[in-house]
């Protein structure tokens, strides 16, 4: 049927897209990649060229579309059931796929006030009363359900020795935790240190600290108008924050399709 291709956006900020991309790297699953950035404030319009949804990840194998996180783990589980995307145990695979489940559906303060940013200093954020207590209350049930599954399975993953599609559901949480200085707690941060050990962890990390694009939504600290943004790694470059945004000189060496969008910035798209 030919080669897994997944489709993803900006590594610096796209959680779902890393979820199944940590699961299918982790498990030793093969996939080409292709990276579609969000250049315009409402996402990107060839996403809708991939996806049904307009939005990212999406997983082509074939003429097979598959959109969202984690129907994307669970065809890939299909097609290679030794891979070990989920725990071997029937018991096992069935909490599993719960926590994974409760994050794709929840924790929704937690996900709203603090977007993933692979690449923000660590800081804490000084949040309304109200969005603050419902995003400790996120974080209060993400520990439980973090150290009761750690505590069963003897770690360091959730599951045991091995990370799983329901480690990979977490991940972008754990970049969440750390960089919004969220958790104190030893078993957290034990937990938060083997995910980031990981040698998927750390090429996606790797990857996400090279791109120069900017999201304004997703950079918790700005104010989303049009403040002029400074980029220190890419040199001496500044526009406003309106879109994703990237200097005309950012050197990659993808195939890429330069440039201007209908707000006037350098756009690049980075194909395979």
């Amino acid at each position: 049927m030919g080669k897994l291709v997944l489709h993803i956006g900006n590594k610096n900020y796209s959680s779902w897209s890393f979820r199944p991309w940590i699961a299918l790297k982790a498990a030793g699953i093969a996939f080409e990649e292709v990276l579609i950035p969000f250049d315009f404030p409402a996402g990107n319009p060839r996403f809708k060229e991939v996806s049904p949804t307009g939005r990212v990840p999406a997983l082509h194998h074939g003429d097979i579309r598959v959109w969202e996180s984690l129907a994307i783990i669970e065809y890939a589980a299909d097609l290679f059931p030794d891979a070990g995307l989920w725990p071997e145990a029937a018991g096992d695979r069935a909490v599993a796929r719960a926590v994974s489940m409760e994050m794709l559906a929840g924790f929704r303060a937690l996900r709203n006030a603090c977007p993933m940013n692979m690449r923000r200093p660590v800081g804490r954020l000084d949040l309304p009363r109200d969005v603050q207590d419902g995003v400790a209350e996120d974080i209060a049930r993400i520990e439980t359900i973090w150290r009761e599954l750690r505590q069963k399975s003897g770690g360091p993953f959730l599951f045991g020795a091995s990370f799983t599609a329901a480690d990979a559901m977490f991940a972008p949480v754990v970049n969440r935790f750390e960089i919004y200085d969220l958790v104190t707690d030893a078993g957290t941060l034990d937990y938060m240190a083997a995910v980031k050990a990981h040698p998927a962890w750390v090429e996606w990390r790797d990857a996400a600290l090279q791109e120069s694009w900017i999201v304004p939504e997703d950079e918790a600290d700005r104010p989303n108008d049009s403040v002029p943004l400074q980029k220190e790694s890419r040199g001496d470059w500044s526009k406003p924050q309106r879109a994703c945004i990237s200097p005309p000189n950012y050197p990659i060496s993808r195939r890429v399709e330069f440039g201007i969008n209908t707000a006037g910035y350098h756009v690049l798209h980075e194909v395979e």
